[in-house]
């Protein structure tokens, strides 16, 4: 006869069975996070999602062996206000300093007692950095004086090294930051900045490209426009060799695809879409640069790679060859927001639909795709979540757990019953998803395409039937409508949308 198990063996089965549970999770494992933002990259931009005159070979292989995702979104349709929501995991237009696109001498536009998306992975142990386009202001200043320590700033908000565009390539200043101090910077040879100076106007150019603003000084410490993509991917790559132990998270946020479009000369004429298509491919080569570096470092198996846009794509003109940098012509054919209509600017789904590819070796099966909704404010609640840090009941307001969407967890479900959208600004215009549903209530002209365009006060469209939203319904759906219209005002009268923390799953407002 078997003898009985005595109760503290069922105890250390248990035991033993809990701690397979924990090791086996995602929270256990705390992966390296690579995390990599570009700038104005659109949704058919890259060949995996359907670009036929450029080629994209790294990350059309990051698709294939991770998860394509077909619905997620910036949730802004500008750089600043992207950055914002994603660091937070608060609607920019929720903060008045975030909401908009800051100039390049603008102070901090982030709290620096905010919970961070840095802030919640250092607590779970992460080594954190951010390489790239900062954009979200330096210093305390009015105006910020860059021959001084540039604090508050990305250190202050939870990154522990930072190496930054401070604002756009085609702002001034146009030198690099590295943690609080200028690189490279003369202090015989003092920065100015002039805010009041107009692109094209003499002043502008800096590097014999116009900029946005004036500058004056700090000559040996200016950037070289057709080496940036590859300074940003060999200080990129420095920082995995140099946290290679990890755990880390590292916010590579590369400056191409934005103007202005200077690509190396290696890339000039390589795609068949003129220099933003060039660039196209040069940021191809960046990730690939530093994908490489995760194999010879061996740490591709235990990395979540994210990638993905700041918004949807525009065709516009800057740099030494504006003929050819971004226009229709230039375009031959290439759409850069595939089959989706507006641009970056707009709350059509051309300005915040964004590519969003996400792979972990083991964790994400290979080839997939996944058409269920995500916004990149979503984040911290769901990076938090991977690595087992609590959130804090106030913090990251907007901010959904999507852990299973991210992991593409067969037979999971949305999360979301609802995001929100918006331009720049405090007050709209605002775009609303429930469902298969897309409502659009402008604060006043809608931009389609950059321009200003008369357009009815209230759109409503059925994306599952009119992805290109073509087919407005506000007038035959008027329940829908006001629905939709609900939803909206009780998200932007409450100070959160996420589900409370006894929850923390699908629900929102109620």
């Amino acid at each position: 006869m078997m003898r009985p198990r005595s109760p503290l063996r069922y105890r250390r089965l248990g035991a033993i069975a809990g701690l397979f549970t924990v090791l086996s999770s995602p929270a256990a494992e705390k992966p390296n996070i690579l995390f990599i933002l570009t700038d104005d990259v659109g949704y058919g931009d890259l060949s995996c999602y359907g670009a036929t005159r450029v080629k994209t070979p790294a990350l059309d292989r990051l698709a294939s062996q991770g998860c394509r995702f077909t619905d997620a979104h910036s949730t802004a349709s500008t750089c600043t206000p992207t950055r914002y929501a994603l660091l937070t995991g608060q609607y920019a237009w929720r903060h008045q300093p975030g909401s908009r696109i800051l100039p390049g001498d603008a102070p901090l536009g982030i709290p620096t007692n905010t919970v961070t998306l840095p802030k919640l992975l250092k607590q779970a142990g992460y080594t954190t950095g951010i390489v790239g386009k900062w954009h979200l202001g330096l210093g305390d200043r009015p105006e910020t004086d860059y021959n001084l320590d540039l604090k508050p700033g990305p250190l202050e908000v939870g990154f522990d090294s930072a190496f930054l565009i401070p604002a756009t390539g085609d702002r001034v200043p146009c030198v690099y930051v590295e943690n609080h101090r200028v690189l490279g910077l003369d202090p015989a040879d003092p920065i100015t900045l002039d805010y009041s100076v107009k692109r094209g106007e003499p002043e502008s150019f800096v590097c014999d490209i116009p900029r946005i603003g004036g500058m004056t000084g700090g000559t040996a410490a200016l950037w070289n426009d057709a080496e940036m993509a590859d300074t940003l991917a060999r200080r990129a790559v420095r920082f995995l060799e140099q946290h290679q132990a990890g755990p880390f998270f590292l916010y590579f946020s590369t400056h191409g695809i934005h103007v202005p479009r200077v690509p190396h000369p290696r890339f000039k004429g390589t795609s068949q879409s003129g220099v933003r298509g060039d660039q196209i491919q040069e940021l191809d080569d960046t990730v690939s640069q530093v994908l490489a570096a995760l194999d010879r470092l061996k740490l591709t198996a235990h990395t979540l790679v994210i990638f993905t846009s700041d918004n949807g794509g525009v065709l516009d003109t800057n740099g030494p060859d504006e003929v050819n940098s971004g226009t229709p012509a230039t375009a031959n054919g290439h759409l850069p927001n595939g089959p989706l209509r507006g641009t970056k600017g707009t709350v059509l789904e051309g300005g915040h639909r964004v590519p969003f590819i996400a792979r972990w070796p083991g964790r994400i099966r290979p080839g997939t795709t996944n058409d269920t909704l995500l916004g990149l404010v979503d984040m911290p609640a769901t990076l938090a979540a991977l690595t087992g840090v609590p959130l804090p009941a106030d913090a990251a307001p907007d901010s959904f757990n999507a852990l299973s969407v991210l992991l593409n967890e067969p037979g999971a479900g949305p999360v979301r019953d609802h995001l929100v959208f918006h331009n720049g600004g405090t007050n709209g215009p605002f775009g609303l998803r429930m469902g298969q549903w897309k409502l659009i209530a402008p604060a006043g002209a809608l931009r389609a395409n950059r321009r200003k365009a008369a357009v009815p006060a209230r759109q409503l469209y059925n994306l599952a039937l009119d992805l290109g939203e073509t087919n407005n319904l506000a007038t035959n759906q008027p329940e829908k409508l006001e629905e939709m219209l609900t939803l909206l005002r009780r998200a932007r009268e409450n100070v959160r949308t996420r589900p409370s923390a006894i929850s923390d799953r699908a629900g929102g407002l109620k």
